[in-house]
């Protein structure tokens, strides 16, 4: 199978003077020379994403969920994703409000679709970011991806939007390596039966 796979990159962070960028541009730029996918950056600065939710649950609306108009490029791209990756900061050992809200404002664009994490921050790297993050996921029947990539000290341990770990190219590998035989096995698997969530 020589698909490609559509794959989704999530910016997390709409904080001013974020780092996400950088990051997300390098992981594109990894995937991107892996071959296996169709590459989509997904700014959430550039998305109007509502803290207030409407009464009921996407879950069960489905199409109908009354989501705001500026909002439905972002339901599309995240419709037609096969894959994911969300790179996301720590913020007080958990992750961004605006990604949270991004991620409760759908449920069936995430389900049965697999979700790899790049986190940055201080001394654990955005760790416990991730830890949360894989709850949240699991909860809309996303498939979580175990080897992820995570960068401690990113303030020290970048220059020129570049990681300075020689390894990190290797970590990124593995992780697109598991991302790509994920989203075609639950392509595959979509496609051949609904999923029963």
């Amino acid at each position: 199978m020589n698909e490609k796979h559509r794959l989704v990159i999530v910016i997390g962070s709409v904080r001013e003077g974020r780092f996400g960028p950088v990051v997300a541009s390098w992981v594109a730029e990894q995937a991107r020379e892996h071959g296996g996918f169709d590459v989509d950056v997904v700014d959430l600065a550039d998305v109007e994403i509502p803290l207030a939710l409407p009464a009921e649950s996407p879950k069960f609306a489905g199409d109908a969920y009354p989501r705001p108009a500026a909002m439905a490029p972002l339901t599309s791209r995240l419709t037609e994703a096969d894959a994911f990756i969300l790179v996301t900061p720590e913020y007080n050992h958990s992750y961004p409000a605006a990604l949270k809200a991004a991620i409760d404002w759908h449920f069936t664009q995430w389900t049965a679709k697999p979700v790899a994490f790049v986190s940055y921050g201080g001394a654990a790297g955005g760790r416990h970011a991730v830890l949360h993050l894989e709850n949240v996921l699991t909860e809309l029947h996303a498939v979580t991806i175990r080897d992820g990539l995570a960068f401690p000290n990113y303030f020290t341990a970048w220059q020129d939007g570049q990681p300075l770990d020689a390894a990190a190219s290797g970590y990124a590998k593995t992780l697109l390596d598991q991302l790509a035989w994920w989203s075609g096995a639950l392509r595959t698997a979509r496609e051949a039966a609904p999923y029963p969530a």
